[in-house]
């Protein structure tokens, strides 16, 4: 990964934003930014430094895995640590570190209160722009292998799953069974917690695996992912436990298409908010539109959750590099839902699906 490229460009775009520092302490952008994998650090940039400070558990593993910063190692912790830098470097430098930007959505009110009663008297905290986020929006091609990788990995567990799910088995021995396959696969964890959805649950969007049985007859919902190399992988198929009647059939088909839709639309100049409206269109003339009740996707890549969402009325633009799931689903409240979902990268000409998992409703 190019790390001493990825700070070089924030460094420049400190004086753009009015900043003469930015501290870092969400541990997806640090490892982003230069390496670090630990639980606990904060990376400081300025415009000609770049700071990085942990406590003694990762002497070792700093020294090894940070790329392009100076390595502090501090008894009192990484934030109190980068604070007291602070002050002590503007002892001798008057104009130095007045305007530093924190990550608003990562730092809590008591960090907050503490950097302030350590920094001098004149200096701003102030919530920066979103910008590595920004940055992490557009994978290289070495982030778009790893996350391959992880949606391959993830697929080939999908078989694990297709063989677990047997009426009256636990939705939780179930999602027990593909987290173990996956860690023998050498997935350094799951992306979320697993959802397993049998029968009235699969209502639930986000029905995590429970110890409720596998119905006798009805959709299961079965959404996962894997990480490998901190890249997550994300995907969802619903199946069928005995025969599908005709309405069954019906909503799975339109859920399909309209997923498929979603994904024509995915191309660089189109907005999010279009294809979200592809899927919610189709789903629209067959007056199943109300039961689709969250967004049509997100960006995947050291998070799960990232940047841009795909959603009604969201203006971002989609840019070759993105990596985004498409997950429309139909949630009929007591009865049952369907959700299908692949990983998809926008190229320069359109999109390439990354997850290679048939969309067939699978009976069991």
């Amino acid at each position: 990964m190019d790390h001493k490229g990825r700070l070089r460009r924030l460094q420049e775009s400190l004086h753009r934003n009015r900043l003469d520092a930015l501290l870092v302490t969400h541990l997806p952008n640090i490892r982003y930014l230069c390496g670090f994998t630990g639980s606990a650090g904060a990376l400081l940039v300025l415009d000609k430094k770049r700071v990085f400070f942990t406590d003694g558990r990762y002497r070792t593993q700093a020294h090894a895995e940070v790329q392009g910063c100076t390595v502090i190692v501090s008894k009192k912790g990484a934030l109190v640590a980068c604070a007291e830098w602070l002050r002590a470097h503007r002892k001798s430098s008057s104009r130095m570190r007045r305007r530093v930007g924190i990550e608003g959505e990562h730092i809590t009110v008591a960090e907050r209160s503490r950097l302030s009663s350590i920094l001098p008297g004149d200096s701003l905290l102030r919530p920066a722009p979103a910008l590595i986020e920004r940055s992490r929006m557009l994978k290289d091609a070495e982030e778009i292998e790893q996350i391959r990788k992880a949606v391959l990995l993830g697929a080939d567990l999908f078989d694990v799953i297709l063989k677990a799910i047997r009426p009256g088995v636990k939705e939780s021995e179930v999602a027990a069974e593909l987290e173990y396959a996956a860690r023998k696969a050498a997935a350094e964890g799951m992306s979320f917690p697993t959802i397993i959805a049998g029968g009235t649950r699969s209502s639930l969007p986000h029905g995590r695996a429970s110890d409720a049985p596998i119905p006798g007859s009805g959709f299961v919902v079965c959404d996962f992912g894997v990480i490998l190399a901190g890249y997550c992988s994300d995907m969802t198929r619903t199946v069928f436990v005995g025969r599908p009647a005709g309405e069954a059939r019906r909503v799975y088909e339109a859920v399909r298409r309209a997923q498929q839709a979603a994904i024509e639309a995915v191309r660089p100049g189109v907005t999010v908010g279009e294809v979200d409206e592809a899927a919610r269109k189709l789903l629209k003339k067959i007056n199943l539109d109300r039961y689709f009740t969250h967004s049509t996707g997100h960006g995947v890549g050291l998070e799960i959750h990232e940047p841009p969402r795909i959603a009604a009325g969201q203006a971002e633009v989609l840019r070759p590099g993105m990596v985004i799931t498409v997950e429309p689903g139909v949630y009929i409240p007591g009865k049952f839902g369907v959700r299908i979902e692949d990983m998809v990268v926008v190229t320069e000409r359109g999109c390439q699906v990354l997850t290679p998992t048939s969309k067939t409703l699978i009976a069991l």
